[in-house]
C-alpha cells in the first residue's frame, strides 16, 4: 500500500508561493530555496540541505513545518546514534515487571504458556517510539528533521535508506510498519564527511552557503528588532570582512544576528574598531581567531571594510 501524499490543503501552489509563505513565518528564502521546497513537497522526496553551520538549515525545516501547519519531529544525529535511539526500542523494565508478575503468583500465574507471555511483552504496549518511527506512524501532518546526518556512522545511515526508500520500517516482533502518509523530510549536513551516493540519490539537494551582503542585511533588519539601517549595514560589512580571513571558524548567520542583537542591547549606534574588538567573542569562537581579527581591525577600521 502506497503512503498517502500530503493533503491538498497543505500543498503549495508554486515556488513563489513557498518564498512568500516562508517569509510570512520569518524565513527569508530566495527563488532557489523556494523551488527545491516546492518540488520536495509535490514529489514527496526528502531534501538534503548541506552547508556551513549556522546558515539556516535547521531553521528551514522548522519554518516549513510552520508553513505547512505540520508537527516537527526531530532526530538529532551524533556519533554512536543507533537504531534504539533513532527508530525504536522495547521498554525492558516494563517487560521485566510483567514477566516477574506472571512468574511470582499473579492472577493467572502458571496458566499462561510462555509463548503467550512473549507475545504480550512484544506488543504495542511495550514499544517505545523514537523519532523515525514516530514520523512514520504519524497520522497528522509531520515534517521529519534528521539534523546533522553527517555525524552518524554508515550503519545508521543505511537505516535511513529503508525509511527514505519505502517510507517503512521493519520490526521483527511486529512486522513491517508502513507510513500512513509521506512526511516532509529534511536532512541537514555540515559537510564534515561525504554522504553515501545511495542516500543522496533519494534526496533533492540544496546547498545553503553564506548569503550575499544584501540578503544578510535583509535578514538582520527582519530578525533584530530596533536595529537601525546604518548599524545593520556596518554589521554585515564587518562580518563579510571576517569571512575573507583565514579563520578556524567563520562567523555564521546566526552569529551575525547574535552580534547585531548585542550591539542593540548595548545601545551602540556605530561600529568602530574598539566596539568590534570588545565584542569579537560574540562572533568568533576560537581565541586564535579573536587575536588575528583584533590585529586586523587595529590597522583597518571595520566601517571601511569592503569599501
Amino acid at each position: 500500500m502506497t503512503p498517502a501524499a500530503p493533503s491538498a490543503s497543505a500543498r503549495l501552489s508554486s515556488p513563489g508561493d513557498v518564498v512568500d509563505g516562508l517569509a510570512s513565518v520569518g524565513y527569508l528564502a530566495d527563488a532557489h530555496i523556494g523551488t527545491v521546497v516546492y518540488l520536495a513537497e509535490q514529489l514527496g522526496k526528502p531534501v538534503l540541505v548541506e552547508g556551513p553551520a549556522g546558515t539556516g538549515k535547521t531553521e528551514l525545516a522548522k519554518s516549513v513545518a510552520s508553513l505547512l501547519g505540520a508537527r516537527l519531529v526531530r532526530l538529532q544525529c551524533y556519533e554512536g546514534l543507533d537504531e534504539s535511539k533513532a527508530l525504536y526500542e522495547w521498554n525492558y523494565r516494563k517487560q521485566l515487571l510483567r514477566i516477574q508478575v506472571e512468574s511470582s503468583g499473579g492472577a493467572r500465574a502458571g496458566t499462561r504458556a510462555w509463548e503467550e507471555v512473549e507475545a504480550d511483552i512484544f506488543s504495542e504496549e511495550f514499544l517505545l517510539e523514537r523519532p523515525l518511527l514516530e514520523a512514520i506512524r504519524a497520522s497528522d501532518p509531520v515534517v521529519m528533521l534528521v539534523d546533522e546526518v553527517d555525524r552518524v556512522e554508515l550503519e545508521t545511515e543505511a537505516l535511513l535508506l529503508e525509511v527514505l526508500s519505502e517510507y517503512q520500517v521493519s520490526i521483527p516482533e511486529l512486522g513491517t510498519v508502513r507510513a500512513r502518509q509521506i512526511p516532509f523530510v529534511v536532512l541537514t549536513s555540515n559537510d564534515t564527511r561525504e554522504l553515501s551516493e545511495a542516500l543522496k540519490r533519494r534526496c533533492l539537494y540544496l546547498h545553503l552557503g553564506y548569503p550575499t551582503p544584501e540578503r544578510e542585511r535583509e535578514i538582520v533588519l527582519a530578525k533584530v528588532p530596533g536595529i537601525a539601517t546604518r548599524l545593520a549595514d556596518e554589521v554585515v560589512r564587518v562580518v563579510r570582512t571576517l569571512r575573507d580571513l583565514d579563520l578556524e571558524k567563520h562567523p555564521s548567520v546566526s552569529e551575525t544576528l547574535d552580534w547585531a542583537r548585542t550591539l542593540v542591547l548595548l545601545g551602540i549606534e556605530h561600529v568602530d574598531a574598539d566596539v568590534a574588538v570588545s565584542t569579537l567573542h560574540i562572533l568568533l569562537k576560537y581565541q586564535a581567531d579573536i587575536e588575528l581579527v583584533a590585529a586586523e581591525l587595529s590597522v583597518r577600521p571595520p566601517d571601511a571594510a569592503g569599501s
